[in-house]
């Protein structure tokens, strides 16, 4: 949803075909090892090769118990989980990001975890996160990286247009981004057409696309008409570039910044590793990061992201303990300490963020946006809700649609999946 990961569906096909099968496995007998089998949804080329890692250590520490590991592009994996679950071949483990989890707790995809060896340390987890892994008073997943949106800026740039302090709400953003551009020739500001990114502009008027505890529609409410007007605002004016309804945009909107060619966007924490690639930030201290800006309504904030690693319920008993043990492992504060020096992510336990973690300027400062952070609901069609923005937007932001036009098939699109709402 947040970003593309480049692979070839040949090859993940074979893959997955091999790899698919959990409980079933052929190779595992009664007094032999367990072999069992982890789709892991994170970024091939920066985070998959520390998963790897840890993974053979595991299989040090258990030597009864084989893992088959396969990293899966995040943006198929939840159709391939959804699909495989449906026919009993699914993976025993699967890293889900958090929006998953109701979904397919409510379809009886994923083992409930309370009381298990995964959740010997729960008192660890941040709570709030804990919350997100929750179905009906169930606990269906083990949080494994948090994030959050933040905007990112240089800092050089800034510097050079004479602004001090990273803006507070969207219109000292405009304001600073015409004074960078007026003082380096770069634009200040680019926007995203994606409506996971354009969902803190909700926020930042106290609505959002539904209000879950009273089953209505909100998308296209007034509140949210503000919102996403101020979205489309800052596609035009001095300093903000223009909105990029290419396929690639998400591309070019990263590469400009690394590369020092526009001085904020709006960025997760999943980034911070490419950042530092980087030639804006071979200094990692002029990486600035600061809450994203606050809307009328004076507040400030965007979604709680974060993958958690969840275990398939349909996986036989001998499987499943396995899956366990794993997930156990994976989530200890030490394994999560690897993750967050390795790739540059945000642990989900207090004591996994160590002197040494928290020297990383990038982790630091994701860390101290995140009290900003908002959870999803726990409405198994939550995520779902974005897939029409993620249709309209662009229109929207390309002037081949009006707002007012594109809310209202938006809402149209939201009554289908969600058809016990009110509008």
């Amino acid at each position: 949803m947040r970003r593309g990961i480049a692979a070839s569906a040949l090859v993940a096909s074979l893959a997955l075909a091999a790899t698919a099968c959990g409980g079933s496995d052929s190779d595992s007998k009664s007094d032999g090892p367990v072999t069992i089998t982890w789709w892991d949804t994170s970024n091939a080329t920066n985070e998959a090769p520390t998963y790897k890692a840890l993974v053979a250590d595991f299989e040090k520490a258990n030597p009864k118990i084989k893992v088959k590991y396969v990293d899966v592009p995040f943006d198929q994996a939840q159709n391939k989980f959804d699909t495989a679950a449906s026919s009993k071949g699914a993976p025993d483990v699967l890293r889900s990001e958090v929006g998953w989890t109701p979904a397919f707790a409510k379809k009886s995809y994923f083992l409930p975890l309370d009381g298990t060896v995964a959740l010997a340390e729960q008192s660890k987890f941040q709570p709030n996160l804990m919350k997100q892994a929750q179905y009906e008073g169930k606990t269906y997943g083990v949080p494994l990286v948090t994030d959050t949106l933040a905007l990112v800026y240089n800092k050089a740039l800034f510097k050079k247009a004479g602004i001090t302090e990273a803006p507070k709400t969207w219109d000292e953003l405009k304001s600073d981004a015409a004074k960078v551009k007026g003082k380096t020739g770069v634009d200040g500001y680019w926007g995203s057409t994606q409506a996971y990114y354009a969902q803190s502009f909700l926020y930042g008027e106290g609505t959002d696309t539904v209000d879950a505890a009273a089953k209505k529609i909100t998308v296209n409410s007034a509140a949210a008409k503000k919102a996403y007007g101020t979205w489309l605002s800052l596609f035009s004016g001095k300093g903000l570039h223009k909105a990029d309804t290419t396929a690639d945009a998400y591309a070019h909107i990263q590469d400009a910044f690394v590369n020092g060619k526009v001085a904020a966007i709006v960025q997760g924490p999943w980034e911070i590793t490419n950042f530092y690639k980087g030639k804006a930030f071979t200094d990692k201290s002029n990486l600035g990061i600061a809450t994203v800006p606050a809307g009328s309504a004076g507040k400030a904030g965007a979604p709680t992201g974060g993958h958690n690693l969840s275990v398939y319920a349909g996986s036989d008993k001998a499987h499943q303990a396995a899956a366990l043990k794993l997930v156990q492992f994976m989530t200890s504060a030490k394994s999560q300490e690897t993750i967050a020096l390795k790739n540059s992510t945000l642990p989900t336990r207090s004591d996994a963020y160590t002197a040494q973690v928290k020297a990383d300027p990038g982790i630091a400062g994701y860390q101290g946006v995140l009290a900003a952070a908002q959870p999803r609901p726990a409405l198994p069609e939550y995520s779902s809700l974005w897939g029409p923005l993620d249709t309209e937007l662009p229109k929207i932001a390309g002037g081949k649609e009006s707002l007012d036009k594109g809310l209202s098939n938006v809402e149209l699109a939201i009554a289908k999946l969600v058809p016990d709402f009110s509008k």
